[in-house]
């Protein structure tokens, strides 16, 4: 009796995955596209638009603060401002003394935060809370514009330590 049930059971189990779960639907090159948001070391993929650390201090303190503290010094969540030299794997990292390029914190503002509304901000909000945090850090000046031509050119105090992996893509 076991075995007749085992049989029926991956009769209709062998049928059910020749079809598929039938999950979801395939995406069309355009609803693809909307999600292909990717943005390079070298600054490809940024897009249109920009902002100042001043347009940025407002959106942080509305946005940001809750998490990342008052003057992203840190509070639920992690500093982005300060932190000392890294001296070892235990070490905080902060934006100023690990990310190696300007650009990946645009790439990572602009696809998870705010972490409650990820992807909600425009292009020129990112730039701005880009620029807000690299101007508190001491980075940029406070009236530096980030935008697709400028920020590449930042250069993070960490940029040299990684080895990257894809040394020709740089």
């Amino acid at each position: 009796m076991c075995t007749l049930r085992f049989l029926v059971l991956l009769a209709f189990s062998g049928m059910a995955s020749a079809a598929g779960p039938n999950l979801g639907q395939s995406l069309s090159a355009a609803e693809l596209a909307a999600w292909n948001i990717n943005v390079m070391p070298d600054g490809t993929g940024l897009p249109a638009g920009g902002g100042t650390s001043a347009k940025g201090a407002p959106i942080y303190a509305q946005k940001c603060a809750h998490c990342h503290g008052e003057h992203g010094k840190g509070g639920v969540n992690a500093a982005v401002v300060g932190g000392a030299p890294i001296k070892g794997m235990d070490s905080t990292k902060t934006v100023a003394n690990f990310w190696p390029y300007a650009t990946t914190l645009f790439d990572f503002i602009r696809r998870s935060m705010p972490w409650q509304q990820p992807r909600s901000l425009s292009d020129d909000e990112v730039y701005a809370l880009t620029a807000y945090i690299l101007a508190m850090n001491k980075l940029i000046g406070e009236q530096d514009e980030m935008n697709a031509r400028t920020l590449p050119k930042v250069r993070m105090p960490n940029r040299d330590g990684f080895i990257p992996r894809f040394p020709e893509k740089m």
